[in-house]
């Protein structure tokens, strides 16, 4: 006999928002979710349930339970029937009394360390070793949870603004940035790259769209080993046409980061609340000049000028410092960054040709965002790749794109781990990174 799918499969266990929102004092109803911990007070034990929502204090009452607690091993798999009983000192207020517990799986040894701890009592290292394991901690968990809302809130809000998504790919026969930092490989023996953006295909798609956007693995083999840098992160990239100036595209940023900021305050108020997080202000975002920021930390707080052609990292936590002390600004846009510093494709600003039209976005002192306007005239851009003595072998799909008409345009990049790590207040980019990939670490 034929059966037929006909679309979601009802359940009879209830979720805590379910719980929450109806009234169900009183009542029985079942429950499933992993044992997150048991506290055995003698007559009575508490079992507390880690589901998706948080968690959910479960009762186990000798003689009224249907079950051994000693046959109850932290980290099983559980459902459970109970009575509904507020409980203000319980997670959400309330609890279940069981009266029947049903294992569905258990653990075949013990936890490595107490997932059950406010806080994991571990270092950074043994959590990332046990990833899986150590991301069960309720903390943990919430700081991948907004870190969803940050992608949640970049997704709708470009979608409310005409953006459409779009999927480059990740292998190359050339990248877009150029430069030594690229992972090499043989692509069916032909030599490619993993990309370190998707700088070309969203250019090629603003001919198409108008307005493209993007969030997707990008890859970087730069030697480094420091708390800002991963050679696999994920960028949150738009670019956008029929631009005025690159200014449009902070504009757009500053929309997005208004927007998720109150998605944040809306939908993630308990992992907000867990962390401890103060949201960011995000009302308004001062713009500095490359050149003037330089200067303003440079006179503040008495250093020395050392590259001019680029800020360095400690730099970069001084203008963070210094827009805070004197605009109370969580963000600044640092802008027309040296066209030496800044790719071909970067405009030039017509003003001085030896700055261009781009910008960074500094967070707390931490470059989370580059960005700017493009060169769109096909002359052009051979005339820049010409004066930079590169060759234009590998880019004719790309150029043949400017040479039938392209409108003025630019976008941007995000590095999502790192706006995670601000928003939360880390200061390692691995504790907002699911499985991170740096010099040594290819597992879990």
């Amino acid at each position: 006999m034929t059966e037929f799918m006909t679309g979601v499969a009802g359940k009879d266990t209830v979720e805590i928002s379910e719980i929450l929102a109806k009234d169900y004092e009183g009542k029985t109803v079942r429950v499933n979710g992993a044992v997150h911990t048991i506290r055995d007070m003698g007559d009575v034990a508490f079992v507390i349930l880690r589901k998706r929502e948080g968690l959910l204090q479960c009762v186990f009452e000798d003689g009224k339970t249907k079950f051994d607690l000693k046959d109850l091993k932290e980290a099983a798999t559980i459902e459970a029937e109970g009575v509904v009983q507020s409980e203000e000192r319980a997670p959400n207020g309330f609890e279940v009394r069981l009266t029947e517990i049903k294992v569905l799986s258990e653990p075949a040894a013990p936890m490595p360390f107490a997932i059950s701890k406010w806080k994991l009592p571990t270092s950074l290292e043994t959590n990332l070793d046990n990833r899986a394991i150590a991301l069960r901690n309720v903390r943990e968990r919430a700081k991948f949870r907004i870190q969803e809302g940050v992608v949640r809130g970049f997704r709708d809000f470009l979608y409310e603004e005409g953006f459409t998504e779009i999927h480059t790919p990740k292998i190359g026969a050339k990248s877009a940035e150029g430069g030594a930092n690229l992972f090499r490989l043989e692509y069916f023996h032909r030599p490619a790259v993993l990309q370190q953006s998707p700088q070309f295909y969203k250019q090629m798609m603003v001919g198409v769209f108008d307005r493209v956007f993007e969030t997707a693995p990008v890859f970087r083999a730069e030697k480094h080993n420091t708390k800002r840098h991963l050679n696999e992160y994920t960028s949150l990239d738009f670019e956008m046409g029929y631009i005025d100036s690159f200014t449009d595209i902070m504009a757009m940023e500053t929309g997005f980061l208004q927007y998720t900021m109150k998605l944040l305050e809306k939908d993630y108020a308990k992992e907000l609340k867990i962390l401890g997080i103060t949201l960011p202000n995000v009302d308004k975002i001062p713009t500095v000049r490359f050149d003037e920021a330089k200067q303003k930390v440079a006179e503040k707080y008495n250093r020395q000028i050392r590259n001019p052609y680029d800020l360095e990292p400690e730099e970069e936590a001084l203008i963070g410092q210094y827009f805070k002390e004197e605009y109370d600004a969580d963000f600044v846009f640092v802008t027309h960054y040296p066209s030496k510093k800044r790719p071909f494709y970067a405009m030039e600003d017509p003003a001085d040709t030896t700055y261009t039209l781009s910008f960074d976005l500094l967070f707390h002192g931490l470059e989370i965002t580059t960005g700017g306007q493009r060169i769109h005239d096909y002359d052009m851009l051979l005339e820049k790749i010409e004066k930079r003595g590169m060759t234009t072998e590998g880019m004719e799909q790309y150029l043949a794109v400017f040479k039938y008409g392209m409108p003025p345009h630019g976008g941007l990049g995000i590095g999502l781990e790192r706006l995670t790590m601000k928003i939360i207040g880390e200061d390692n980019v691995r504790e907002t990174t699911l499985f991170p990939r740096d010099l040594s670490r290819l597992e879990p």
